[in-house]
């Protein structure tokens, strides 16, 4: 049942996350509950279709390009090979011929295969299946929007209701649980955007003495990608590294690796240490939480892994879980 609900469920926790605005509306500005709704709603569906069509126009555009230019980069990455591999020999002269025909080889084969692969594949197939699924994925998305509407609508008697099977002191622990786990949210989101302000500021720097021409583009491109755990700014530096390493640009090539390493170390001994302090929890147990929920959940298990600690801790302090024993 989870997967088919996964569009009620996202529904129901953003209309967790927009309620406090509409809170604030409706007790600061004594706005009606149903206007402030209509107007929070309405402010989020904008939002959502300005950075969807800015997304999917700039998206389609460069696959566009990308796919009119590839056999471009696929002829340029084959001249870099060769001209690493003039190198490789003139360099290391005194290896085993073996040892260097077998790595001559096997990424010679390696870019044969890229090219065959994107030459026999059939784009108008993969864009033919793309655009069948789209009413698929409209539907969904359309009872998305209508469930976040009506939840919305309906949260302040949702509340009730739940709080009606429970009794009052109940009621009161499940409260500071509640309130609790909306402050971590908020923080956490608060510690994300901290430390991606941090990493952009750093890349930009860092191309600027590398790459000026491209320095604020590629910032942009991998302060978005490192929202992505684990692999991070990697999966943009480290192929734009090793492409100019085998065309040959050690410099260059070995900068951009150096760029990625002191980005990676920011995020893995900053990150723990701002999450800590802006969700409640020590960076040890920050860290731990991050790893285990990655490693159990995937990348939404770096979401779910401080949540669930944090919401043992407020379940403990609230009295809802009780552990005084002594061995």
């Amino acid at each position: 049942m989870l997967p088919v609900s996964l569009p009620i469920i996202l529904a129901l926790l953003t209309a967790l996350a927009l309620s406090p605005v509409v809170r604030f509306m409706t007790d600061r500005l004594r706005v009606r509950r149903n206007l402030a709704v209509m107007l929070v709603f309405t402010i989020f569906v904008c939002s959502i279709g300005i950075g969807g069509y800015i997304l999917v126009t700039q998206a389609v555009t460069q696959i566009v390009d990308f796919v009119e230019n590839l056999p471009a980069y696929i002829n340029d990455l084959n001249r870099a090979w060769l001209n690493f591999q003039a190198n490789l020999e003139n360099t290391y002269e005194d290896l085993p011929p073996e040892f260097v025909y077998e790595i001559n080889s096997q990424v010679t084969q390696t870019l044969n295969n890229l090219r065959l692969e994107f030459t026999d594949r059939n784009i108008i197939t993969d864009l033919t299946s793309i655009v069948a699924s789209i009413p698929g994925y409209l539907v969904t998305f359309i009872v998305y929007l209508i469930a976040l509407f009506l939840f919305m609508l309906e949260l302040p008697r949702l509340s009730k209701q739940v709080y009606s099977f429970m009794s009052d002191k109940t009621e009161e622990k499940v409260k500071f649980m509640t309130s609790r786990l909306s402050y971590v949210v908020i923080g956490f989101f608060k510690a994300q955007f901290l430390v991606s302000i941090i990493i952009f500021v750093v890349t930009f720097i860092g191309l600027l003495i590398i790459a000026p021409d491209v320095a604020l583009v590629m910032s942009l491109i991998i302060w978005l990608i490192d929202f992505v755990p684990i692999i991070g700014s990697i999966a943009i530096l480290g192929p734009w590294a090793l492409f100019h390493l085998i065309a040959g640009n050690i410099g260059l090539g070995s900068q951009l690796l150096i760029l990625a390493a002191v980005l990676l170390i920011i995020r893995r001994t900053v990150e723990p240490k701002v999450m800590g302090h802006h969700i409640g929890l020590s960076p040890l147990a920050t860290l731990i939480s991050l790893y285990i929920g990655l490693m159990l959940f995937g990348v939404i298990g770096f979401i779910v892994g401080p949540l669930i600690v944090i919401a043992f801790t407020s379940a403990r302090e609230a009295g809802l879980i009780k552990l005084n024993f002594k061995i």
